[in-house]
């Protein structure tokens, strides 16, 4: 199997791609709006997926967070909040913020779980500092770890109800950074002890089957790679203090932050530690490149990726749509009260 995560041109396999996927046997799949169109559409292009290749647990992920990161919109599918809705209601009721994130979290993963998605990149547990970029913004659960694990938790808790695995994000923290990793690089100057804060979620979310990676530097620890691309910081860091041995991702190797051809770049992630490369915009010469010169899948990633797939659902069982309209009410009872 090959170490990677490649993106769809469109909204059903072009002939070009199901052959070069055939061959290449990725590990999986991301999903974006141009795979989008309708419930039907959305479940056949799964199902064709997972029949190519044999596998009736696949990667299959997609980033639907709510808020403006959403890739099933309305009016097929329903709209949810972005994280700083729980973080609004945690400010006066804790275990209520707690409760509603895990509905969400649920309701959210069976419109993933009906359209055989199974993964989501949700939740963000970067914590929000001020004056930062606001490419986290919204989308964050608060800004103090102990908040954002709680809440977090409550979203991967949500979505395994529904049978889809979650994926905490940014790891070590993308939180505090003054630049938009898609568009430019960002460089954190804040030293071991304030990024402290920052790790502190993934501390304690470390059980987690599934992270992906942050394009930043951290100049107390790397000054010279970008978290994605840096030994030191995926073993000493990541694997070491914040203590996660789950199947780690980068994040996409297409954003600005990062140099060099792309499969350049996939090759540098691997050699730094991640046990999985995503590249989403659907270039077959890129994923051509990429299938030409990473390494095999390792014996303990595929056995990662093995543990983050065995708890999802199997998507030949029917999906309890009907319970989702229950989780709305009781999430938009909860998070009314902070609007009181």
């Amino acid at each position: 199997m090959l170490p990677a995560i490649f993106g769809l041109s469109g909204p059903e396999l072009t002939a070009d791609e199901r052959a070069f996927f055939a061959e290449a046997q990725p590990a999986g799949y991301i999903l974006f709006g141009r795979n989008v169109e309708s419930r039907a559409q959305l479940r056949a292009l799964t199902d064709d997926l997972r029949a190519l290749h044999g596998r009736d647990r696949l990667l299959i992920c997609i980033d639907q967070e709510g808020g403006r990161v959403a890739r099933m919109k309305p009016p097929v599918w329903s709209a949810y909040p972005a994280g700083a809705a729980f973080d609004r209601l945690w400010e006066i009721a804790p275990a209520s913020a707690i409760e509603a994130a895990r509905a969400n979290a649920e309701a959210l993963g069976l419109d993933l779980a009906e359209a055989g998605i199974s993964v989501d990149c949700l939740p963000l547990l970067d914590v929000r500092q001020p004056g930062a970029h606001d490419v986290i913004g919204d989308r964050a659960l608060g800004t103090e770890p102990l908040r954002v694990a709680a809440l977090g938790r409550a979203t991967l808790d949500g979505l395994a109800r529904a049978g889809v695995a979650g994926v905490v994000k940014h790891i070590p923290g993308h939180g505090r950074a003054q630049a938009d990793s898609h568009k430019e690089l960002p460089v954190v100057t804040a030293s071991a002890q304030e990024l402290e804060t920052d790790l502190a979620p993934f501390v304690t979310l470390a059980g987690a089957a599934i992270a992906m990676s942050a394009h930043v530097v951290y100049t107390a620890w790397d000054e010279a790679n970008l978290a994605t691309q840096s030994p030191f910081v995926i073993d000493s860091v990541i694997r070491g203090r914040i203590g996660f041995d789950g199947l780690l991702l980068s994040d996409d190797l297409d954003m600005e932050a990062l140099s060099g051809s792309v499969p350049d770049r996939a090759v540098r992630a691997q050699a730094a530690g991640c046990d999985v490369v995503l590249n989403c915009w659907a270039k077959m010469a890129d994923m051509q490149g990429i299938a030409a010169r990473l390494a095999p899948m390792s014996v303990q990633t595929a056995n990662r990726l093995q543990r983050a797939l065995a708890p999802t659902r199997d998507f030949a069982e029917a999906v309890d749509m009907a319970r989702q309209a229950e989780l709305f009410a009781k999430r938009d009872a909860l998070l009314a009260l902070a609007a009181a």
